[in-house]
């Protein structure tokens, strides 16, 4: 990873003041944080441009030493401001400069129990944690519950997912971030199981402004937390369930003192420009360690995702290399029970048969355990760091360099710290890791060097296992680049060109989009490692114009831009790598959008679309510079 470029914080005097209210800006001027006590209660406000998008909502928190949430009042303020260039290889920009001014707010209790609410404000982006000092002579604390809320004005419309029940799904899996959205759904909706909404969450307010709530910088040393139920006007942040990891572990977090939260995000708008570009999740945070070898971007394929479990041996893996190599891939992922199929004899044979064909195999690895009830195996080789650490150097002396680890149990502390260690330890063995039936990763892109993806998304495989899934697929498609993927790199594992969903392109589930669609959402989806959802017959029963795309399409970007769209409706994006351009679009709606594109597309561009589901073509931009995408279609334009 290259070396970030910090400019130090400038800061003031303090200046001691007493329940009156306070407020910081962001740079333009538009965005504004005002912080003040209420009856004894904290609370804060925020408005963009004159309009409330927060009304007046709760801050502090209740712990086993003391309640910071009542009886408060503001001792001090000290104001900064935030000037921060730094470059990175795995998210939605490549240079990224972030510019914000800072507040503390330093409040006490009856007791004399202290802590301070920091603030940054710039331009679209609000950032709120709680720092807590040592109390006397405690050094120590559990946070039980959280008052920090937030209060969006009526008429609200909301897009967001439900957190699950603990325990539930496949092998008592979940909860896995992998639920259907409630779409522009009314203020109040409740959640389907009644636990509330995980992050992100996006927000339409009546005045047109848009919403983006989530968080960032949380690792071992907290817990993940979600958005509660709306009650009280309000919704709250609420911290995992108990019944999670089979019950391992505390749901509250113990933290050392003096000890800072998790940042909580509030990204606002009124566009979405702003939210599709949003860089707030690593700017806030910093790497935890370095590595010898720099993450390795890439592009693969997989046999599991459609041929299934049968193709985990050693003659398909053969084949899947083959067929990367003539694609131009870097990666093949060898799926679960290859510990049974295929053995570790055989593994070795295929890596070095992958190496020289210039392939590198990916290795999936079950994170349990003993929080859930999977057989697939590998099993009990990554929760524990003895057994995580022999298997590490048996993969560098393979010749493995990224695995993907698979079924995690929730959101509590010790989960998280789970994620932590076996990315530290895999970058001692220079090994990348991917993340599967897991948690949204929260600034981990940049905190964690060696890390390349996380699923957090109702993904692909869903396509195989229920036609519902390909009904929905379009509507879904157009949520994510607004949503989960604008806060976190996505592993969905999607573009698939077969047209039914199986090993013989001739069963199984039918996909209602179309081919151009596919090759959209691999511009649409980000993450440094993609594994498409192609299989060897794609290279003679798909279109050779998609085939020609997929061998180029890359899987880092240096910029990405807002063009046009709606969530839930349709998406259309922009993305560079180098001097190349990619503009993106897919369309979920019963009727035709025609979509304009940006200038800096030529007219010589060359424009791979959907006439139909059922029939794909391609065209240079021209003088129309216009497109028009057919319901359940889309689109890609490359300028070079």
């Amino acid at each position: 990873m290259l070396k970030a470029l910090l400019t130090p914080l400038l800061l003031s005097a303090p200046v001691t003041i007493v329940q009156a209210a306070v407020t910081v800006t962001g740079p333009d001027g538009k965005l504004a944080v005002t912080t003040d006590i209420s009856d004894g209660k904290p609370q804060y406000t925020v408005t963009y441009d004159g309009k409330t998008v927060i009304g007046s909502s709760p801050l502090g928190f209740k712990s086993d030493v003391a309640d910071f949430s009542s009886s408060m009042t503001i001792t001090d303020t000290l104001r900064s401001s935030v000037d921060k260039r730094y470059t990175q290889d795995k998210i939605k920009h490549s240079d990224i400069t972030y510019r914000a001014n800072a507040l503390a707010v330093t409040m006490k209790n009856v007791d004399g129990n202290e802590m301070t609410v920091e603030w940054q404000v710039s331009d679209n982006d609000v950032a709120l944690r709680y720092a807590i000092p040592r109390q006397g002579e405690t050094g120590a604390m559990i946070v039980n519950e959280e008052s920090t809320g937030y209060r969006l004005p009526d008429d609200t419309r909301v897009f967001m997912t439900s957190q699950s029940d603990p325990m539930i799904g496949w092998k008592r899996t979940k909860p896995s971030y992998e639920e259907f959205y409630h779409v522009e759904a009314p203020l109040g909706t409740k959640s389907d199981y009644g636990h509330g909404f995980t992050f992100p969450a996006l927000f339409h307010t009546p005045d047109g402004i848009w919403v983006l709530l989530t968080e960032t910088d949380v690792d071992g040393y907290y817990c993940g937390s979600h958005l509660s139920d709306f009650h009280d006007g309000l919704y709250t942040i609420a911290y995992p369930m108990q019944e999670e990891n089979n019950g391992n572990g505390t749901a509250s977090p113990g933290i050392g003192l003096p000890h800072n939260t998790p940042w909580r995000t509030i990204t606002i708008a009124d566009n979405l420009a702003p939210i599709v570009e949003t860089t707030i999740p690593w700017n806030l945070v910093e790497p935890r360690y370095e590595t010898s070898r720099k993450a390795a971007p890439g592009r693969g394929t997989w046999s599991w995702i459609v041929w299934q479990d049968g193709s985990i041996n050693f003659d398909d893996q053969k084949t899947y290399i083959d067929f990367a190599a003539e694609m131009g891939y870097e990666n093949v992922l060898v799926d679960n029970w290859w510990d049974t199929n295929i053995g570790r004899d055989g593994i070795e044979r295929l890596a070095a048969y992958a190496a020289g064909k210039g392939v590198n195999l990916i290795m999936w690895y079950s994170s349990s355990g003993h929080w859930n009830d999977i057989v697939q195996g590998p099993t009990g080789k990554m929760d524990r760091p003895i057994a995580r650490k022999n298997e590490m150097k048996w993969l560098r002396e393979t010749g493995i360099k990224a695995i993907k680890v698979d079924f995690f149990g929730g959101d509590k502390q010790e989960t998280m710290r789970l994620y932590k260690d076996i990315l530290s330890d895999a970058a001692d063995y220079g090994i990348d890791v991917v993340f599967h039936g897991c948690t949204l990763p929260r600034g981990w892109e940049r905190m964690y060097p060696n890390f390349v993806g996380s699923e957090a998304v109702l993904a692909s495989e869903n396509l195989i296992f229920g036609q519902n899934h390909c009904d929905l697929e379009a509507v879904s498609a157009t949520l994510h680049p607004f949503i989960r993927n604008t806060a976190a790199i996505m592993e969905y594992g999607g573009t698939f060109l077969n047209r039914r969903l199986n090993r013989g392109n001739d069963g199984g589930t039918t996909r209602r989009t179309g081919d151009a669609f596919q090759l959209a959402t691999s511009v649409l989806f980000h993450n440094p490692v993609q594994n498409f959802a192609l299989t060897p017959g794609n290279l003679t029963d798909a279109p050779a114009e998609a085939i020609e795309f997929m061998k180029a399409v890359p899987t880092t970007w240096d910029e990405t831009r807002y063009i046009d769209g709606y969530p839930g409706k349709y998406a259309v994006i922009a993305r560079r790598n180098g001097d190349t351009w990619y503009v993106a679009g897919v369309n979920a709606m019963e009727t035709p959008v025609t979509v304009c594109l940006p200038g800096f597309i030529g007219d010589n561009a060359k424009i791979y679309y959907d006439k139909t589901t059922d029939r794909m073509a391609t065209r240079t931009v021209g003088k129309d510079r216009t497109v028009t995408i057919p319901s359940n279609c889309g689109f890609t334009a490359v300028s070079h």
